[in-house]
């Protein structure tokens, strides 16, 4: 899954920068070519020195009928001035009759007043998409051999960049790093050398492009992506400085919000955390970064407490000795630490006792020792003759009268049974 993971984003790195390139190289060919392909840098209109305003819209009227792209024309000049009417069959055509009034002998100004053709040519259409087509078709298999290369660069940097990564796991592996800064180094490493083996699969399928002109072009879009993508460059900083330096490691058991569990995998963009039920959890590391995170792991022992109550008739002393010695002679507790048994308070029924130990920090240690130890206790009691007592409830009743009948029935009933 790792594997598809950085492929597939190298392919979509490899997709924005071929964008990139075909816009700046586009935009380069049609700076360098519209000189050579724009009729209006070609067309120059000549007349006498003197060109009275007949004149011009005599000679106007002669090229634009000439073309047969205009219908109803009306050309009329008045002191340098040209006024032009009637129907274009395109936008272009249109646009082509100003900028060569524009450029005729002793014309100030023009006044372009035609109108598109609004009825539909399906064949002048298709025309068009055949050309723009083709013309991309040609593009396509002029560009194919340097794509085809610009590939190959894109599966050699694949190679490297695990190959760099599995050199760099052997090499950190020995000096013992934590395994959360192993990741960094291994995900930064093959981030960069993506970003490298990109800017070269562009320059490659683009001659006219140049790592600086990419470079240049991705900071203009910077911004935009930034505030477009927030929410992803927050998780990823966040998710740099968990690898780098955060108090949970993968295996560690966590406590976040409502989520409890096992980090299995701490990637640049997310945690993936397993629940004590077995669900896996997929928590952006800003959250984790953001809030207060337990980490029920971080020492390999953990204290339990659970509360004990006796009957007011027993020795507090003894309680607490029977209490102290049933823990300690569970094996889930840890013998390095001292077993506490406090007399915590006077309850309804009981004395109640505090009772703390320390075992494993796992939530399954947890529970399994504090299984053990509530047994332990219920049979020390039980042999020592200890009750533990249920609940004392008195009741007491204004009414003489309600009284009396409770106290006749539970006669009958002793007498009964």
């Amino acid at each position: 899954m790792n594997f598809f993971r950085i492929h597939l984003t190298g392919l979509f790195l490899f997709i924005l920068f071929i964008a990139i390139g075909c816009s700046t190289v586009s935009g380069q060919e049609s700076s360098s070519t519209s000189t050579d392909t724009d009729p209006v840098s070609t067309a120059t209109v000549e007349i006498d020195d003197v060109a009275p305003d007949q004149a011009i819209a005599r000679r106007l009227t002669e090229i634009f009928e000439s073309s047969g792209w205009f219908s109803d024309l009306s050309v009329s000049a008045n002191s340098g001035i040209v006024t032009l009417e009637g129907v274009a069959d395109t936008e272009e055509h249109q646009q082509w009759a100003a900028n060569v009034a524009g450029r005729t002998q002793d014309v100030v100004f023009v006044i372009n007043k035609l109108s598109i053709d609004p009825t539909v040519d399906l064949q002048s259409s298709r025309q068009i998409v055949q050309k723009s087509l083709g013309s991309l078709l040609q593009d396509f298999l002029i560009r194919s051999p340097l794509l085809i290369a610009a590939l190959l660069v894109l599966v050699m940097t694949a190679i490297l960049s695990n190959a760099v990564g599995w050199l760099f796991v052997k090499l950190l592996g020995r000096r013992n790093l934590r395994p959360s800064l192993q990741d960094l180094i291994y995900q930064l490493s093959s981030i960069a050398i993506w970003i490298a083996g990109l800017l070269t699969a562009t320059v490659v399928a683009f001659p006219g492009m140049t790592p600086s002109k990419a470079l240049t072009v991705l900071g203009l879009g910077s911004v935009a992506i930034g505030f477009a993508f927030k929410d992803i460059f927050e998780n990823f900083f966040a998710g740099m400085l968990i690898l780098w330096k955060y108090p949970f490691d993968r295996g560690d058991f966590i406590t976040c919000d409502d989520i409890t569990g096992k980090v299995e995998r701490i990637t640049i963009r997310n945690t993936m955390i397993r629940g004590l039920d077995g669900e896996l959890s997929v928590v952006p590391n800003a959250t984790l970064f953001k809030n207060n995170v337990d980490v029920l792991t971080s020492q390999p022992q953990r204290r339990v407490r659970v509360d004990c109550g006796v009957a007011y008739d027993v020795d507090v002393d003894e309680a607490r000795e029977v209490i102290r010695n049933a823990v300690a002679g569970c094996d889930s507790v840890q013998a390095v630490r001292t077993v506490e048994v406090f007399a915590k308070e006077f309850a309804s029924s009981s004395v109640n006792y505090e009772v703390a130990w320390w075992t494993g920090s796992k939530p399954t240690d947890i529970r399994r020792s504090r299984d053990e130890v509530v047994s332990a206790i219920k049979r020390a009691l039980d042999d020592a003759g200890i009750e533990i007592p249920f609940p004392y409830r008195t009741l007491t009743f204004k009414n003489p009268s309600v009284e009396s009948a409770i106290r006749s029935s539970i006669a009958s009933s002793s007498e009964a049974n």
